[in-house]
C-alpha cells in the first residue's frame, strides 16, 4: 500500500454530492482527499493519482496477497485499475449532474505482473465523449513504462 493510499478516506459519495460537481471536480476530490475512494482501492491498496480533463492516472504496487495459483498477480488486479482509470477519465469529462458506468471493456494482458514488478501505474484517457456514451483507454505500465496490460472502455453517461 502507498503512504497516500494510508492517508486516504474510504466510503460512498451520496448521489446529491455527485450530481452537485463536475466530473472533473468529482475525480479531483478523490485524488485530493476532499472525497473517499472507494473500499475497493483499499482492499487492493491503490490510489487515484492524478486527474485532468478526459485522463486519470491510478498507482499501486502488487503484492502477494494478490497472487493467483500460479504465482502471477491475479488478472482481477489489472482489471480493476484500468477499469477505474478508464472510467474515470470518461467521468472526469462530463458536466455538472451527470455520471458515466461502464457497459463494457476489453483487456489484453501483454507481460505478467509479481510483486517484484514493483510500483504500476493505470493510464486511462477518453478516445471520445458524447452525450450518451464515452469510450476511453488504458494503459498499464511498470516503473520503466514497459506495457504490462492495455484495456479500452465504453461507458454509458447518464443524468444524475
Amino acid at each position: 500500500m502507498t503512504e497516500s493510499t494510508k492517508a486516504k478516506r474510504y466510503g460512498v459519495v451520496s448521489s446529491a454530492d455527485q450530481a452537485a460537481l463536475s466530473g472533473l471536480e468529482f475525480v479531483q476530490g478523490l485524488v485530493n482527499g476532499v472525497l473517499p475512494l472507494n473500499s475497493m482501492a483499499r482492499t487492493l491498496g491503490y490510489d487515484i493519482v492524478e486527474a485532468s480533463p478526459g485522463k486519470v492516472v491510478v498507482a499501486a504496487t502488487p503484492t502477494d496477497e494478490l497472487l493467483n495459483p500460479a504465482g502471477t498477480v491475479h488478472g482481477g488486479f489489472a482489471a480493476t485499475l484500468l477499469d477505474s482509470c478508464m472510467g474515470l477519465a470518461v467521468w472526469s469529462a462530463t458536466e455538472k449532474g451527470f455520471g458515466s458506468t461502464t457497459l463494457e471493456f476489453k483487456i489484453s494482458f501483454v507481460r505478467p505482473i509479481t510483486p517484484a514488478t514493483g510500483p504500476v501505474r493505470a493510464e486511462g484517457t477518453v478516445l471520445a465523449v458524447g452525450r450518451r456514451v464515452g469510450t476511453a483507454e488504458g494503459r498499464l505500465t511498470d516503473a520503466s513504462g514497459r506495457l504490462l496490460v492495455h484495456a479500452t472502455t465504453t461507458c454509458l453517461i447518464f443524468e444524475r
